[in-house]
């Protein structure tokens, strides 16, 4: 038991997975917008394309969590299909980050071309609040990867 739910009891977290996950899924989209209008490959297409890889294997890290509330519920086949849905997030994730460590960008665009087709129904507004997440991406990928 952690320190805090000894204390604090139950941590309850309001803001959800599902909620990251929205989150993380317009920032991805927004990132691949503004790597598309890079026309060479500059520090700020890296911090692009290491935001993309890491809120993907981000994405995929919430997964488990979101369908452990149906698995015990004996929700068996809709936890395997809600899996089956996202399971593309760490495949593409991994192989986003491999691209940008070794500056592949023919693999970084064709990638970021099959993540924008299955996050095409994502809408970010026009005066959205995400900022720019993809600032110190490269650096902060490069410090996971040793």
């Amino acid at each position: 038991m952690r320190f805090e739910e000894a204390v604090l009891g139950r941590v309850i977290n309001p803001e959800g997975v599902g909620k990251e996950r929205t989150q993380l899924s317009r920032g991805v989209v927004l990132a691949i917008r503004e790597l598309m209008k890079q026309t060479q490959p500059d520090d700020t297409s890296r911090d692009l394309a290491a935001f993309i890889a890491l809120a993907l294997l981000q994405i995929a890290a919430t997964i488990d969590t979101s369908v452990t509330a149906w698995e015990k519920r004996g929700y068996w086949v809709k936890a395997d299909r809600f899996r089956m849905d996202w399971a593309w997030a760490e495949r593409f994730g991994n192989t986003m980050r491999q691209a940008v460590l070794v500056d592949d960008w023919g693999t970084v665009a064709m990638t970021s071309a099959q993540i924008a087709q299955k996050l095409m129904t994502v809408q970010v507004p026009v005066r959205h609040r995400l900022g720019t997440p993809w600032a110190g991406a490269w650096e902060q990928l490069r410090k996971l990867t040793g």
